[in-house]
Parts: C-alpha cells; structure tokens; sequence
C-alpha cells in the first residue's frame, strides 16, 4: 500500500531549528564529512535566460542524502508571485527513494544565518556587542538571531535602502526583544559596529575599507553570483578573510572573483574555509584589532544537516 509523502512546511522546519542547537548540528556535519558539490546553476530558456534552476545535492553514505531544488524566475513579482521558490527532497541513503519533503525558504533561513554563527564564533570578538545589519530582506532578521546565539549583542543597527523596509524590520526585531534602531547613514552604520552582517543583492560594493574599524568581524551572505559585490577591493585584499568552501566561493562570489580578476587579491588571500576553523587548523581571531572578513555563498552540507534534522524530530528519533 502506497503512502503519502510527508511534507514539512515553514512552519514546522522554523520550529524545528531553533539556533543554538542548529548551530550545533552544523558543526558536527561539517567536521563529519560530507560530499556536497558546487551548485549545479542551469538557465531554462533563451528568450529569459535569468530564469534559473539550481540544483544542491549533498549526501553522507548510508546515513543521508538529499537535494535542494531552486526556481529564481526575477518576473514573478509582476505575477504576484515570489522571485525564489524553493523545496528539499530528502531521500533514504538506503534505497534513494524519497522521505520527506521541506520548505525550501525557511531552511535556506535558517542554516544560512547558522553558518554565519559558525563562523563568527570562530572570527568575532568574544565582547562583540554591536551588530550592524545591512540589507532589510527576508534573511536579515535570521542574521539577527543567529548572530545573537553566540554573541552578548546590545544593540543593533539597521540600514536598507527602503526606509519603511528597515523600519518594519526594527519593529520585528524588537518585537523578539532584540534592541534595535534604523540608522540612516551607511558609513556611520558600519563604523559602529563590531560584527557587519551583510545580506543584499548588490552589484556594488556597499561595505567600504574607510569605514571599517579595527576589530571588526564582516560577515558577507549576499553577492552570490560573479557579478555581484557588497565589500570593496580596499577591504577584501587588506582582511583576514575566510570563506564557507573554496570551491563555491571562488566560483561565485564576485566579492572575491573580481578582485582576484583585477590583481589586488589572490587564492593564496583566503586564509582557511569553515570546515578548517572548526578542526582547528587555522585558529580564526588572533588579534584584537585584525579586520576579518567570512564570505559565504551557500553550501549543500548545511542544508543536508539541517534538512535531517528536522526530519529526525518529527519521526522522534
């Protein structure tokens, strides 16, 4: 007899990942190992090539295995529909049949600002009390969170292009009980902050070498493409900066793409990937006044992870 597929919505994967025990989750999957290649990106048609399909597949042998599926068709929104759409099927290692199906949006959510929680864990100030957040998307209040599970975060600051956005923004977050204010100006955004969190689709860099103080921690979610810039040359050749994986980062990221294409940077820049801070390979902060850069595009294993995890908590196992 046939039985139906579960399927695992916002509701219940936001539920299931709470940050500190996600943040947990993802460092046992990334120390454990797991075959996660570069996403696989694919224009559907010629006549509107930005309409995109990625593809994420991650496995583990014989414990787990999955795929992230990604529709970015830019049109939508004159549909009434969202620009991304996304879902995750998980699949038994066993019998690669399938066993669940997830919101795509809410684990993306989740598992992208817990990687950034890894990383400034490993990167960040201990007493970093100053969160600037730039960018006032649907990503911007889980870089909040997760940035607060693992600093003692006082105040944050919120910059967007949209003021009524970073307002609405500002709101939820002190609806959560966070201390929030919209800072009108950039530079003064950025100079008073110890941990820069920036998640935006800019093809220019917003994040400036002039406005960073020393000790600084900049975490860089958005420009995911080559095309695409948040930080400029000034601070990515002059940082200590880390990154998810080499293989995404190198590939995708325009923060590092294009000043490694101008010169002012090289591979040998980049200081260690995630999985290496957390084995303990490169010790991460060293200096109290060192500037440090974590630049992330998104990796399969963190959606794996987080993807079996709630799959083991609604089966209670």
């Amino acid at each position: 007899m046939a039985h139906s597929l579960p399927y695992l919505d916002a509701v219940c994967v936001h539920q299931a990942l709470d940050f500190p025990r996600l943040i947990a989750q993802l460092r046992r999957a990334f120390l454990s190992g797991v075959t996660a290649p570069v996403r696989h990106v694919h224009a559907l048609s010629d006549d509107q090539p930005a309409n995109r399909l990625l593809l994420m597949p991650a496995w583990q042998a014989q414990q787990s295995l999955g795929v992230k599926i990604v529709t970015v068709f830019p049109r939508n929104p004159s549909r009434g529909a969202a620009t991304v759409g996304a879902c995750y099927v998980l699949l038994d290692p066993h019998t690669g049949h399938p066993l669940a199906v997830l919101d795509g949006e809410a684990l993306t959510l989740r598992r992208t600002g817990a990687v950034s929680a890894l990383a400034t864990q490993a990167l960040a100030r201990q007493e970093a009390r100053v969160l600037t957040l730039i960018g006032t998307g649907q990503l911007a209040p889980y870089m909040a969170m997760a940035h607060c599970a693992v600093r003692p975060i006082e105040q944050i600051y919120v910059w967007g292009r949209n003021l009524q956005r970073a307002d609405a923004l500002v709101s939820q977050l002190q609806h959560a009980g966070m201390n929030a204010q919209v800072e009108s100006h950039l530079a003064q955004a950025i100079a008073r902050a110890d941990i820069i969190s920036c998640a935006t689709t800019s093809d220019t860099p917003l994040v400036h070498a002039r406005d960073v103080r020393p000790g600084t921690h900049v975490d860089l979610v958005g420009g995911f493409t080559p095309t695409m810039r948040e930080a400029d040359d000034p601070l990515m050749s002059s940082a200590n900066v880390f990154v998810d994986t080499y293989a995404g980062t190198l590939k995708e990221a325009g923060d590092l793409v294009q000043p490694i294409a101008r010169g002012t940077m090289t591979r040998d820049d980049l200081r260690a990937e995630l999985v290496e801070l957390l084995r303990g390979d490169h010790p991460g902060r060293q200096d109290a006044n060192e500037i440090t850069v974590f630049k992330s595009v998104g990796t399969a294993l963190a959606d794996l992870a987080a993807a079996q995890w709630v799959y083991d908590q609604q089966r209670g196992t």
